[in-house]
C-alpha cells in the first residue's frame, strides 16, 4: 500500500475511535469493542462472519478449530470475550484500534500451534480478543522471481501444495507438520528437513506485510531493517500483526531418498545413538538425519518396555550416492540399498507428515484434526552426552507411558549463519537440539506427565547448553519465566536469554521503539526496554 493510503486509513480510525470513551468493566470491553468496530464499518457492512462473541453458536468451533494442544480445550481454560476473524488488512486495523479504545488484550492466531496456547488464552485471566488470520492465508508463487507471498492465515501443508503444483524441483525449507500456519512458524524461526542445506524457514524471508500498533500496514522498506530483523524469529505477535511475508523457493533434485530404521536397547540402540551425536551434524548439508526416542513394549525387558531409537534420513540426492556416505560415515547402521525408498520431494513433504506418498497431495490442505493434550519443552546439546549420562535417560524415559523425544541434527549451513543475523540464535556449536514431548488421554492425567516431563528435564541439566540454558521460542514453555517477584524486563529475561540469547536486548530496545506502550503482550512477549 502507498505512503500516502496507509496514512489516510491511519488519520481516518484516530479521529473516528476518539469519540469512543475507555470502558472500564468487562462487559464494557466486548460492548465498546462492537460499538466501535459496527460504527466503523458503517451502514453499508456487516461484522457477519468477521465478529464471533460467546453467544454466537460459531464461537466454540471457530476457537477449537485451530486448538492444536488438548490440555486448552477443557472448560476451565480462560477463553476470548470475542473472535474477530478478518477478511481484510481493514478489519484488521479497525480491531486494533477498537481494542485499544475498549481496553481488551489482542491475541494473534494463525495456526494455534503455539505450545501453551498464548494465541488463544490468556494466562493472566484479563479480558481478551483473538484476531484469527484464518481468512488471510492467499499464496501468490512467482516462478520467474523463485519467490511466494504467503498471507500468515495459510499452513504450511497449503505452501507446499501450492508449490508442487507449480514447480517439481523447488521447496521451502519450513517444519513437517502440514497444519502449522505460516505466521506463528516463520515468526519464530521454523526449521524442517532441508534447514541444513537452506537454513530456517525465516532465514528465506525476503520481506513482510504487518500492521503496527497505530493501524498502519508496512512492508521491509517501511518498517525498517530493525524491526524486520525482530519478526524473523523473535516472535511477530510482539511487534504487530504480521499478515503476509514473501520468501524465497529453493531448488530441491527431481528425486529425493529417504530411509527410517529403529533399534532398541538390545539391538545396540545406545551405541548407535552415542555415535550418531558426532555424525550428524557433520554429514553434507544433502543429508538430514535425525532420531526420534520413545518407549515401546518388549516381553525381554523387565517391566515388559523398553527404548527404542528411530534413525529418519532425507537426502537431496540418490539412493546408490547415500549408500555410500552412509557405509563410510556410519556403518554401524548396517542400512543397504532395499532400505532406501526413492521419491519426489513433495512425497517426502507426505512422508514426514505421516501420509502415505501415494496419498493424494491435497492431503496437505486438511486443517482440522484431534488434537492430543501434551506438554513439551526443549534443549540444545553441544558435547555429546555420555554413555552414562544416555543409560539414565533410558531408565527416565521408562518411567512414562508415552515419552517422546525428537532430536534434530545441527551443523551444515547453520553453523555458517552469525548468531545475530536473525534474533534466532542456535547456530554454530550445536550438535542438535531436542524436543522433549508428553502426550496425556485426560486432562486429569496431566499433573504426573507434567511434573515427569519437569523430573527429565532437570536430569538433563549437566548435558545440555549453559549460561544460559538455550531454548527455541516455537516449542514455548510457560516453566521458563522464573523470577516471578522481579520487575517485568528482569522477569522477562529469565526465558528471553534462553529463547534469545545475546539478541534479546536487541529485540527489547526495537520493542521499545515499535510499541512502547507494550500494546501487543503475552505472558512471553519482548518487553519494551
Amino acid at each position: 500500500m502507498a505512503n500516502s493510503m496507509v496514512n489516510l486509513v491511519f488519520l481516518s480510525l484516530t479521529l473516528f475511535i476518539s469519540i469512543f470513551p475507555a470502558t472500564s468493566t468487562f462487559a464494557g470491553h466486548q460492548k465498546g469493542f462492537l460499538q466501535c468496530f459496527q460504527t466503523m464499518l458503517g451502514v453499508d457492512n456487516t461484522t457477519s462472519g468477521v465478529i464471533f462473541t460467546k453467544t454466537s453458536s460459531s464461537y466454540e468451533p471457530i476457537l477449537e478449530s485451530s486448538i492444536r494442544n488438548a490440555r486448552f480445550l477443557n472448560s476451565s481454560a480462560p477463553k476470548p470475550n470475542l473472535i474477530v476473524t478478518p477478511h481484510s488488512l481493514f478489519h484488521i486495523q479497525v480491531a486494533l484500534f477498537c481494542s485499544k479504545k475498549s481496553g481488551l488484550q489482542v491475541r494473534i492466531r494463525s495456526g494455534g500451534h503455539d505450545y501453551e496456547g498464548l494465541s488463544y488464552v490468556s494466562h493472566s485471566h484479563i479480558p481478551f480478543l483473538i484476531i484469527d488470520l484464518v481468512n488471510l492465508r492467499s499464496i501468490t508463487i512467482n516462478m520467474d522471481e523463485e519467490t511466494a507471498w504467503v498471507q500468515s492465515g495459510a499452513t504450511v501443508g497449503e505452501l507446499y501444495y501450492a508449490i508442487a503444483k507449480k514447480s517439481k524441483v523447488h521447496g521451502f525449507p519450513a517444519g513437517s507438520c502440514s497444519t502449522i500456519g505460516i505466521g506463528g512458524h516463520l515468526s519464530g524461526g521454523g526449521f524442517g528437513t532441508i534447514f541444513r542445506k537452506y537454513g530456517l524457514g525465516s532465514d528465506n524471508v525476503i520481506d513482510a506485510q504487518i500492521i503496527d500498533v497505530n493501524g498502519k500496514i508496512l512492508n521491509r522498506t517501511l518498517m525498517g531493517e530493525d524491526l524486520f530483523w525482530a519478526i524473523r524469529g523473535g516472535g511477530g505477535s510482539s511487534f504487530g500483526v504480521i499478515t503476509a511475508w514473501k520468501i524465497k523457493l529453493v531448488p530441491v533434485p527431481s528425486k529425493v531418498t529417504t530411509f527410517d530404521v529403529s533399534r532398541t536397547l538390545d539391538q545396540g540402540a545406545t551405541t548407535l545413538f552415542h555415535k550418531w551425536q558426532t555424525i550428524a551434524p557433520k554429514l553434507p548439508k544433502e543429508l538430514f538425519l535425525h532420531t526420534v526416542v520413545g518407549v515401546t513394549n518388549s516381553a525381554s525387558q523387565e517391566g515388559g518396555k523398553t527404548v527404542v531409537v528411530s534413525f529418519s534420513g532425507l537426502y537431496l540426492g540418490t539412493p546408490e550416492n547415500l549408500l555410500t556416505l552412509m557405509q563410510n560415515s556410519f556403518a554401524e547402521l548396517g542400512l543397504r540399498r532395499d532400505n532406501f525408498t526413492e521419491m519426489t520431494w513433495i512425497q517426502s513433504v507426505l512422508h514426514y507428515a505421516g501420509f502415505s506418498i501415494d496419498e493424494s497431495l491435497e492431503i496437505l490442505l486438511r486443517r482440522n484434526h484431534s488434537p492430543p493434550s501434551f506438554k513439551a519443552k526443549s534443549d540444545y546439546v553441544k558435547e555429546p552426552i555420555p554413555l552414562r549420562g544416555l543409560e539414565g535417560l533410558w531408565k527416565m524415559l521408562l518411567l512414562d507411558n508415552s515419552p517422546l523425544l525428537i532430536l534434530t541434527p545441527y551443523g551444515g549451513i547453520m553453523s555458517e549463519i552469525s548468531e545475530s543475523e536473525t534474533p534466532f540464535p542456535h547456530r554454530k556449536g550445536n550438535l542438535y537440539g531436542i524436543q522433549y514431548m508428553v502426550n496425556f488421554a485426560s486432562n486429569e492425567d496431566a499433573p504426573k506427565h507434567i511434573d515427569w516431563i519437569r523430573r527429565l528435564y532437570a536430569y538433563m541439566t549437566p548435558y545440555v547448553s549453559k549460561f544460559p540454558r538455550r531454548a527455541y521460542l516455537n516449542y514455548r514453555d510457560l516453566d521458563l519465566g522464573a523470577n516471578q517477584g522481579k520487575p517485568w524486563y528482569e522477569k522477562a529475561k529469565s526465558w528471553g536469554l534462553k529463547y534469545f540469547n545475546c539478541n534479546f536486548e536487541r529485540l527489547a530496545l526495537v520493542k521499545a521503539r515499535v510499541d512502547p506502550g507494550n500494546f501487543f503482550r503475552d505472558e512471553q512477549s519482548i518487553p519494551p526496554l
